[in-house]
């Protein structure tokens, strides 16, 4: 009798195993996800501008345009913080909604408050990857004689005036824009994709996203190697405020660069 029960919990262990090993038979049909999630995110992120436009058209039919009250740089800063929140709401908020997939503050890499580790790497990632983008666009123009590696990047802003069109800028260039883009990149779509497939294979493919969403070849050859260390630094410290410090910082640079010529003439 003992011997019976012996090979029946041997069977079981056998099943058990079996089961574990047709999952793992299964589990390649994850990788739709990494089609199927940067396909979401660009959805959400394409409805989140067409919503901000209805509204600005809905608000303009009633007369009561924000155009009317605000400058062109305070009005483009408030479509950009409304796209992106819309964005992000239509991302996280229609998944839950229809199949209750909850997306939790891990996934997103929000779980803790910045830390003393993420601000001593934020700079070293930063010159890494000052060092990288330079090696790539040196070989990129070498093999590509034509590629645009000089096009200034079409920032969105028609800027530079009065000192509060330039303090809105900077708000929305290197505080706003970093923390919604990693938030939505690195947090959400990146979060999600390595729960599904290799991390590295997550980073490509959200990496791939965000310089498409630049649309323009030169700057997405640029944020391409930008988010494949943001991702990495996802990974490292399992937050995105390295992300967001390093996002920042190119940010800011950026933005100095292009209005230093300003204010040297005055």
């Amino acid at each position: 009798m003992e011997k019976l029960l012996n090979k029946f919990s041997f069977i079981k262990r056998l099943r058990g195993k079996r089961s574990h090993t047709e999952d793992s038979k299964k589990s390649p049909t994850r990788w739709k996800y990494l089609a199927l999630l940067p396909a979401w995110v660009l959805f959400a992120f394409l409805a989140g501008i067409l919503l901000s436009s209805a509204m600005t058209w809905l608000l303009e039919w009633v007369h009561l345009s924000p155009e009317q009250y605000l400058s062109p740089t305070a009005y483009q800063l408030i479509v950009t913080a409304e796209v992106y929140v819309l964005t992000l709401l239509i991302a996280v908020g229609v998944p839950y909604l229809v199949k209750r997939n909850e997306t939790s503050l891990e996934d997103v890499g929000l779980t803790r408050l910045l830390s003393w580790t993420d601000i001593g790497l934020a700079p070293v990632s930063f010159v890494a990857y000052i060092l990288t983008i330079t090696v790539v666009m040196a070989l990129v123009v070498t093999f590509f004689p034509g590629f645009p590696a000089a096009e200034a990047q079409d920032i969105g802003y028609s800027l530079f005036g009065a000192q509060l069109d330039n303090i809105l800028t900077f708000l929305a260039l290197v505080i706003i824009a970093p923390v919604a883009e990693e938030a939505l990149f690195r947090g959400y779509l990146y979060g999600k994709l390595k729960s599904y497939v290799p991390a590295l294979s997550a980073a490509i493919a959200t990496s791939v996203l965000f310089g498409l969403v630049h649309l323009q070849w030169n700057v997405a050859f640029d944020v391409f190697v930008l988010s494949m260390f943001l991702c990495g630094l996802r990974s490292i410290t399992g937050s995105i405020w390295a992300g967001i410090l390093v996002h920042g910082i190119k940010n800011a640079v950026a933005y100095f660069i292009l209005i230093s010529p300003l204010i040297i003439g005055g």
